[in-house]
C-alpha cells in the first residue's frame, strides 16, 4: 500500500516510493530505497521535500497517513471545484482558428529556438547580448499568443532531448506572455516578462555541455554549478545595453520558493517580486513535463496537479491556481479520452468551463481504427455539437499518434 506522508513523519525502516518533488530538487541518486539512517531522512527534510509517497508493504507503516489514492482525489476534486468556478473576465475568443495559426506558430518556434541557440553562443563567447535582436522575437511570440494562443503553446509541449534547453527558454516565454494576458497586466509588463522568460536561462551558456546533457542524476558538485545560472545569467544581462529590471529580476530569481528554499538568494514570501514567482511556476511546470534523457516528463494535467500541490510551500498559492486556470487542467495539444471511447486532442478551451473544451475526435478506441477527424464541444448537448465528455488524459506514446498531426485535422 502507498501512502503519502509528511517529511517529518519519515522513520528508519521505511520504503521511499517517491520523493514527491521536482526531479532535480532531491539529493539522492535514486527514488526509490529503504530509510537506514537518521542523516538520509536529514537530507530530504533538508533538502525541503515536505511530502513522501512510502510503501507500507515494504518498510514501516504511518497508521493515520492518507494513502497515495485518498490524497490524489481530495486534490483532484479541490482541482475540480477551482476549474468550475466561472471566470471574471471570460477569456476573449481567438482571432484566428488553431489551423490558421499552427504554420505561423511552427514558425515562431522554429526562429524563437534558433535565436536563443545564437544568444546562448554569443554569452559562451563573452559577446553581449543584441536586444534588437531579441525583442523583435517576444513581439512576435505575444502577436501569436494575441491571435490563438493554444496553437503555440500546443506545440512548445513537443521538445527533442537536443533542443530542449533552447525550447524550454521559447516555451517559458510563451507560457509567461500567456499568464500576464490572463492576468490583465499591460502590454508593456507582458512584453518585458515575455523578455525575461526567453532569456531567464541565459547562464546556461556558461555550464558545460557534459554537465548540462548529462544522462543522470548530477552530483553535488555538479549541481552546484548548475546552481549559478541565475547569477551567471544575471551577470551577463547587465552587460546588455537597455535591458530592463524585470528581465533582471526573473532571471536571477526564477528558482526563489516562497519558502525561502530556493537560490540563489534564498528570498521568500513577498520578497521574491511578483513576475519572479510567476516565472518559477512557468519554468517548473514547463521543465516537469518535458522529456529528457534521465526523466520522463509528466503528461500536462499531472503536472498541473503537481504544481497546484507544491504550491502550499514553494509557490504563491493564488498564482498557482491562476496558472492552472490559465492553462487548463487538459491545455491545448492534450490527448484525451472521451466517456465514448473516442480519442481525441484538445484544440481550444472553453472561455468560463475548463472542464469543458472543444477537442478534435480521431480514434475509437472501440473498433480500434482512425474515424473522420471532427470537432466536439464538450460544453454542448448532444446534437448540438456536443454530448461527451473527458475520462482521463491519455499518453501519446501508448496510442503511438502525435496529437500535433490532429489539431488542425478537423
Amino acid at each position: 500500500m502507498l501512502k503519502k506522508v509528511d517529511s517529518s513523519q519519515l522513520r528508519v525502516g521505511m520504503y521511499v516510493q517517491d520523493l514527491d518533488c521536482s526531479w532535480i530538487e532531491h539529493p539522492f541518486v535514486r527514488s526509490r530505497f529503504v530509510l537506514t539512517s537518521e542523516d538520509e531522512i536529514r537530507k530530504i527534510v533538508g533538502a525541503n521535500i515536505r511530502n513522501v509517497v512510502i510503501d507500507c508493504n515494504k518498510g514501516i507503516d504511518v497508521e493515520d497517513a492518507p494513502t497515495v489514492a485518498e490524497a490524489r482525489a481530495q486534490t483532484e476534486s479541490e482541482l475540480q471545484a477551482l476549474m468550475s468556478k466561472p471566470t471574471a473576465a471570460p477569456a476573449p475568443p481567438p482571432r484566428t482558428t488553431i489551423a490558421e495559426e499552427l504554420q505561423r506558430a511552427a514558425n515562431i518556434r522554429r526562429q524563437a529556438a534558433g535565436l536563443v541557440r545564437e544568444v546562448m553562443q554569443d554569452a559562451r563567447l563573452g559577446k553581449a547580448i543584441e536586444l534588437d535582436r531579441v525583442s523583435p522575437m517576444v513581439e512576435n511570440i505575444t502577436a501569436s499568443i494575441l491571435r490563438n494562443p493554444g496553437a503555440l503553446l500546443g506545440l512548445l509541449r513537443i521538445k527533442s532531448k537536443d533542443d530542449y534547453t533552447f525550447l524550454h527558454s521559447v516555451s517559458v516565454c510563451t507560457l509567461l506572455v500567456a499568464f500576464c494576458r490572463s492576468r490583465n497586466m499591460n502590454e508593456e509588463t507582458t512584453y518585458q516578462a515575455g523578455l525575461g522568460g526567453l532569456l531567464h536561462d541565459t547562464g546556461k551558456a556558461l555550464v558545460p555541455d557534459h554537465i548540462l546533457n548529462k544522462p543522470g542524476r548530477l552530483s553535488d558538485d555538479e549541481f552546484n554549478i548548475i546552481r549559478k545560472h541565475p547569477q551567471d545569467g544575471y551577470e551577463i544581462l547587465l552587460r546588455t545595453p537597455a535591458i530592463g529590471p524585470i528581465p533582471l529580476d526573473i532571471t536571477l530569481h526564477h528558482h526563489e520558493r516562497r519558502d525561502a528554499s530556493g537560490y540563489p538568494d534564498k528570498q521568500g514570501g513577498d520578497d521574491i517580486s511578483e513576475l519572479a514567482q510567476m516565472a518559477a511556476i512557468v519554468d517548473v511546470y514547463d521543465a516537469i513535463t518535458a522529456d529528457r534523457c534521465y526523466h520522463k516528463g509528466l503528461p500536462a494535467a499531472e503536472a498541473l496537479r503537481k504544481i497546484y500541490e507544491w504550491s502550499k510551500f514553494h509557490f504563491n498559492p493564488v498564482y498557482a491556481q491562476e496558472f492552472v486556470r490559465c492553462v487548463g487542467i487538459y491545455p491545448v495539444g492534450t490527448l484525451v479520452l472521451l466517456e465514448s471511447g473516442r480519442l481525441a486532442v484538445v484544440v481550444e478551451p472553453h472561455e468560463s468551463s475548463l472542464l469543458t473544451p472543444k477537442v478534435n475526435v480521431f480514434y475509437d478506441t472501440n473498433k480500434k481504427s482512425f474515424i473522420q477527424p471532427q470537432t466536439v464541444d464538450l460544453a454542448r448537448p448532444l446534437g448540438h455539437g456536443g454530448g461527451d465528455k473527458i475520462v482521463r488524459h491519455e499518453l501519446p506514446e501508448k496510442w503511438q499518434v502525435d496529437p500535433v498531426k490532429f489539431m488542425a485535422a478537423a
